[in-house]
């Protein structure tokens, strides 16, 4: 198994370390590092939580029609005054609901998942690599921080910038489409 983590690591690492070193400055090579090693994650997450949605999609829907269906349902039941049947079908769509919410919650969890691979690889490149931080913030923090406090901002960044740069990317327009079929049916 580590034989096959070290063959992996090997052809990765090149990949991973060249946008460290586009210009010559090792400041500014490792913040644009960072910063297209964040988008690459960003990238990556975006791809699985497209793919499982994809590959779900059919759950999603019947859940989503349970959920109308059985709201519908039991919005007559009130009207007519049958509380039993109201009671009855305004759990079973509450129960469909929980399960969409989880189950969507799980997905935007799993987009998150190449996070703790960037960061397992940036320690085996930056491991002793400390950035002095100025006071005030020496004071409420530390004196000096990590490749970690530097990657979080810097991927919260890359989720931005990614988030505008989705249309126009070719293997998210699918998803992006997908998206905001999603939120134009949340609204309507």
């Amino acid at each position: 198994m580590e034989k096959m983590f070290a063959e992996i690591m090997g052809f990765i690492d090149p990949v991973l370390i060249a946008p460290f070193r586009i210009v010559d400055e090792p400041l500014m090579g490792f913040f644009l590092g960072v910063f297209i090693l964040g988008l690459l994650a960003v990238a990556v997450g975006d791809l699985t939580l497209s793919g499982a949605i994809r590959f779900n999609r059919r759950y999603l829907q019947d859940l989503t029609h349970t959920i109308s269906h059985m709201e519908a349902l039991s919005i007559q039941a009130y009207a007519a005054g049958d509380r039993h049947s109201y009671k009855a079908l305004n759990q079973e769509s509450n129960d469909a609901w929980g399960r969409y919410f989880f189950t969507m919650a799980a997905y935007s969890a799993g987009m998150l998942w190449p996070v703790p691979f960037a960061l397992g690889w940036m320690q085996t490149r930056f491991q002793g690599v400390e950035f002095e931080l100025v006071w005030p913030i020496n004071l409420l923090i530390s004196d000096s921080v990590g490749y970690p406090f530097i990657f979080i901002p810097l991927y919260i960044l890359a989720r931005i910038v990614f988030k505008y740069l989705r249309p126009w990317l070719p293997c998210f327009r699918g998803a992006q489409a997908m998206r905001e079929q999603k939120a134009e049916q949340g609204a309507g």
